[in-house]
């Protein structure tokens, strides 16, 4: 038997994200949602103090046009909220409104029984491999995009 190409677990992990976003946006869909922008209300949810697109992006490790999409999105559903930022006339602060506050809660919600639902032919022993594997990419990945940014 040949040693394992991880070439496969990553091309897996790739689909199991592309599956996992079209599965998480018809789950909040009735929202008004989309799992890019439940993703990025989590993290203002979660953020501890006023955040900007830049600060969303740095945490998400995506572009900031791209958050700043999904920023402009929300702010159109009335989801967010711009304020003025003191220290950036241009970079503003982004809050939840309480409408989305209530449709992230809800959204949450959902969450745990949607991912038990899936997990339930997987063992305790089995999930806790694979979330050990997959944290182990991610310090990896981190790891390569640091040594590989200019200095």
């Amino acid at each position: 038997m040949s040693a394992p190409d991880p070439t496969r677990l990553l091309i897996e992990a790739a689909r199991l994200n592309d599956r996992m976003d079209a599965a998480g946006d018809a789950l909040v869909e009735d929202l008004g949602l989309t799992s890019a922008r439940w993703q990025v209300m989590g993290v203002i949810a979660t953020a501890t103090g006023a955040s900007t697109a830049s600060d969303l992006a740095r945490r998400m490790g995506l572009a900031r046009q791209s958050v700043q999409r999904v920023v402009n999105d929300l702010a159109d559903l009335g989801l967010v909220s711009l304020v003025n930022n003191p220290a950036h006339a241009r970079a503003r602060h982004i809050q939840l409104t309480p409408r989305g506050e209530a449709a992230y809660l809800e959204a949450s919600g959902r969450r745990q029984p949607w991912a038990e639902t899936l997990a339930t032919d997987i063992s305790e022993a089995d999930l806790h491999t694979a979330l050990q594997v997959l944290k182990r990419l991610n310090r990896a990945l981190l790891s390569s995009a640091s040594a590989a940014s200019p200095a």
